[in-house]
């Protein structure tokens, strides 16, 4: 058994993918202890030949299968998966690379730790990337508390006996989130999350021909992955605190966007289905824990959305920053409640 299978899902993955099988090959750790198993998935520029070329000459052990188009990144993670041998599995997109030391700097965290996830420092080459969980490494990070999770996405090292008897795998039945859904169980169920953040382990690329996965797909694809999210987190944590600190995540990252200056661009229509699809997620997750972990600003925004008002919501968008004694977000929830009020027989507004 060696320590790590590197799980490669390629499509249409050059010329990116010469640069990503090369941070494997020199990965200090040495090629005895890692193997790869990638998969082509149904790719017609070279990919799935390249590859083939790769595993005949390299070094390390390599597997290649290629298969039809699956449509999405889970299916090329899931069969990895049921092919991998190793210690700990490490999924690596065609498109992106590896710091030299990562899988040694990973491994020995995982060692040394006992734990089931580790996250290595990642940087973006082209496009942004998470930044707010590098200040320290951290053998035992509290996933409540802390910014880890943040990063749901699934390039990080995961003990593949917590996959193997969970049985987990990617949702292939979703276009995009999966990821998320994935690693939020890891957390949720393993034993324990490691941060590498001293050194860069993981380089996110950008494509130039802007191809890259996580930008496609239609907004309502977005409201499944926030709801399959959420019913996740509550499935594994009672209501209260612990829960309200780790929901900050799907209404933060996955939800708030769907209701930001885009907005201002989009139909009355598309806004109004938008509300549509996050109602049922506001009255069974947002709550006012939720709502006091948020900056004012995003507070606002979210809360228009609880009252169902399109109307307020564009007001907010629209506004300059408030003043700091009596922010957007009170004047906002202060109008709300006076409608309240004249719609109740006999109560009186307060002067």
């Amino acid at each position: 058994m060696c320590d790590v299978s590197v799980i490669i899902g390629a499509y249409e993955a050059m010329p990116y993918l010469v640069r990503c099988l090369e941070s494997v090959e020199t990965q200090t750790i040495g090629a005895d202890r890692i193997e790869i198993v990638a998969v082509d998935d149904g790719s017609t520029d070279g990919t799935g030949e390249y590859l083939e070329e790769f595993a005949a000459a390299s070094k390390i052990r390599t597997r290649v299968l290629r298969q039809t188009n699956s449509g999405g990144p889970g299916g090329p993670r899931n069969v990895g998966l049921s092919l991998a041998r190793g210690r700990y599995v490490f999924f690596l997109d065609a498109d992106d690379y590896l710091g030299e030391e990562a899988l040694e700097r990973l491994v020995a965290m995982a060692d040394r730790a006992g734990t089931d996830v580790v996250l290595g420092r990642v940087e973006g080459v082209n496009r942004n990337a998470a930044k707010s969980m590098w200040d320290q490494n951290l053998e035992h990070a509290d996933i409540h508390t802390s910014n880890v999770k943040f990063t749901l996405s699934a390039q990080k090292l995961f003990r593949r006996e917590l996959l193997a008897r969970l049985d987990m795998r990617f949702d292939e039945t979703m276009r995009t989130g999966e990821d998320a859904l994935f690693t939020m169980e890891a957390y949720l169920r393993g034993d324990g999350v490691s941060v590498v953040a001293d050194y860069t382990c993981y380089y996110l690329v950008g494509r130039d021909d802007g191809k890259h996965v996580t930008k496609s797909g239609s907004y309502t694809l977005r409201f499944d992955s926030a709801r399959r999210l959420m019913e996740l987190i509550a499935a594994h944590e009672p209501p209260g605190a612990r829960r309200d600190q780790l929901m900050i995540r799907p209404f933060a990252v996955t939800l708030l966007p769907q209701f930001g200056p885009v907005v201002l661009r989009q139909s009355e229509e598309i806004l109004h289905h938008k509300m549509e699809l996050a109602a049922p997620l506001m009255e069974a997750y947002w709550t006012p824990g939720v709502a006091r972990r948020l900056g004012a600003r995003d507070r606002q925004r979210l809360t228009c959305v609880a009252e169902r008002r399109p109307d307020l919501l564009k007001e907010a968008l629209l506004a300059p920053d408030a003043p700091r004694k009596v922010s957007f977000a009170r004047r906002v929830v202060r109008r709300l409640r006076r409608e309240v009020r004249r719609r109740r027989p006999g109560t009186r507004t307060a002067a």
